[in-house]
């Protein structure tokens, strides 16, 4: 296991590092559009006064043995939803089972569940769910979407992460703070509507699927390292076992050679 998880985290890394610095880009983007432009030019730009229903989409695995992984996660994910408070209503879309499974025995309601996604995910797969996202938050069914997933730091560190997704000038980052005396305002054509109706579904579907990709890579190398801890475990064991093993042979051994001379010596009297 432990080798076929190293397999599968080296092609989950490559996916990781190659979609990076587009998708970095791309909420780098989001957020100066935000900070730079007037909110109200598109319905996923726009706050709501109010916080009374929250959509958390939360990104687990679909298998266990993966260490911390899944536990991390979900247990960052509910302090923040207590964080949020008992008025807020609180549904999720889960990719992953054991996301699923752990929403279930919170109590909190599931709008959506999808499995397979998380090996070897395809942007296709990603669409859909991101797709749905969208439209619940233009419809107004939800005031905010939260996207609680696991960051791949290095193959021995995995951060779990809560942001807020929706609406998309929610969360701006120090970066794009030091970059507010730099850029200006931005020139839309053919107009502000067209080009952001377009454009911003595209990027929530960049930062979805960069966020599967990075639980992945994050899965599989919890995984590994699990898994290399327990053979190191068992190696220990073996030796220890081995070795009681030894000194009871040894102590069986020794005491029938006693019983031989005993045996002998009584003869001999």
């Amino acid at each position: 296991m432990e080798l076929v998880s190293a397999s599968k985290m080296r092609r989950a890394i490559n996916a990781v590092l190659a979609s990076r610095p587009y998708s970095k880009l791309a909420w780098s983007t989001v957020q100066s559009i935000g900070k730079h432009t007037d909110t109200s030019l598109h319905p996923l730009l726009q706050r709501r006064d109010k916080i009374k229903r929250v959509l958390l989409v939360l990104v687990t695995s679909d298998r266990g043995l993966a260490g911390g992984f899944n536990t991390n996660i979900i247990r960052k994910t509910r302090e923040k939803i207590n964080t949020l408070g008992d008025k807020v209503e609180i549904q999720t879309v889960c990719i992953g089972k054991r996301g699923a499974d752990a929403m279930r025995r919170l109590k909190f309601p599931i709008m959506a569940s999808f499995i397979e996604i998380t090996n070897n995910t395809k942007f296709e797969e990603v669409l859909p769910i991101a797709s749905m996202v969208i439209d619940e938050f233009k419809k107004g069914s939800f005031d905010k979407v939260m996207l609680s997933y696991t960051d791949f730091v290095s193959t021995i560190t995995q951060l779990p992460v809560v942001m807020d997704l929706l609406p998309l000038c929610a969360q701006l980052d120090d970066e794009t703070d030091k970059k507010e005396n730099t850029m200006g305002e931005y020139t839309f054509e053919p107009s502000p509507n067209q080009v952001l109706d377009y454009m911003l579904p595209r990027l929530v579907e960049t930062i979805m699927y960069q966020s599967v990709l990075e639980s992945a890579a994050s899965e599989h190398s919890s995984r590994m390292m699990a898994m290399r801890s327990a053979s190191d475990a068992a190696g220990e064991m073996i030796d220890e076992l081995t070795f009681t093993f030894n000194q009871a042979r040894q102590a069986g051994i020794t005491q029938e050679i006693a019983e031989i001379s005993s045996g002998k010596a009584a003869l001999e009297q």
